[in-house]
C-alpha cells in the first residue's frame, strides 16, 4: 500500500505526506485512492505493471491511473514511471483491438481528452492493457497490466469524485 501511495503522490505532482491519501479498497489488481486537493476531491483507481519489456533494464516502480477530478465525468489516463521519456515521440496504448496515440510529458504519458472517455471503456471491459513508449535514454519500452478488477475500481473512483 505504501508504494501507491507514494506514486498516487507522484501522479497529482504534490509532495504531501503519505497519510494524506485515502485508501479505499482493492479491486483485485487495481486499488482505488481518494484525496482532497485545495479544497476538491482526487480520486485515483490505479494498477501496477506486470510485465516489462525489455527485460534487462531496471524500470523500477511503473503506474497507470485512472483519474477523476471533483464534479467531472472526464476520466484522465495516464501512466507515471520513474525515468523520463522522448518527448517527441508519441507513445500507445492499446487495449484488445482497440489503440491510442498517447503524448509524453516527462516521466509520464497522457492520453488526449478527445481518447479519455474511450479508454476507460475499453479499459472496463478489456483483459490487458498494453503501453509501448521510448525512453529518453532511446530504450524502447513496453508494458502489460492486468485489467481484472479495473471495471470496479474505475467505477469506484469516479462514484468518489461525482
Amino acid at each position: 500500500m505504501k508504494r501507491f501511495i507514494a506514486a498516487l503522490a507522484l501522479a497529482t505532482g504534490l509532495a504531501v505526506p503519505a497519510q494524506a491519501f485515502e485508501y479505499v479498497g482493492a479491486f483485485r489488481d487495481w486499488s482505488v485512492y481518494q484525496d482532497v486537493v485545495n479544497g476538491e476531491s482526487v480520486c485515483f483507481a490505479a494498477t501496477y505493471a506486470e510485465d516489462s519489456a525489455p527485460r534487462n533494464v531496471d524500470h523500477g516502480e511503473v503506474v497507470f491511473f485512472v483519474t477523476y477530478f471533483h464534479n467531472s465525468s472526464l476520466p484522465q489516463a495516464s501512466m507515471r514511471t520513474p525515468y523520463e521519456f522522448r518527448e517527441d515521440l508519441p507513445a500507445r496504448a492499446q487495449v484488445g483491438g482497440s489503440a491510442w496515440t498517447l503524448y509524453t510529458a516527462g516521466n509520464e504519458i497522457f492520453a488526449s481528452n478527445d481518447d479519455e472517455r474511450a479508454i476507460r471503456d475499453s479499459l472496463r471491459r478489456g483483459s490487458e492493457l498494453r503501453v509501448e513508449a521510448v525512453s529518453a535514454r532511446d530504450t524502447e519500452v513496453a508494458y502489460h497490466f492486468s485489467l481484472s478488477g479495473s471495471a470496479s475500481a474505475i467505477d469506484r473512483a469516479q462514484s468518489l469524485c461525482n
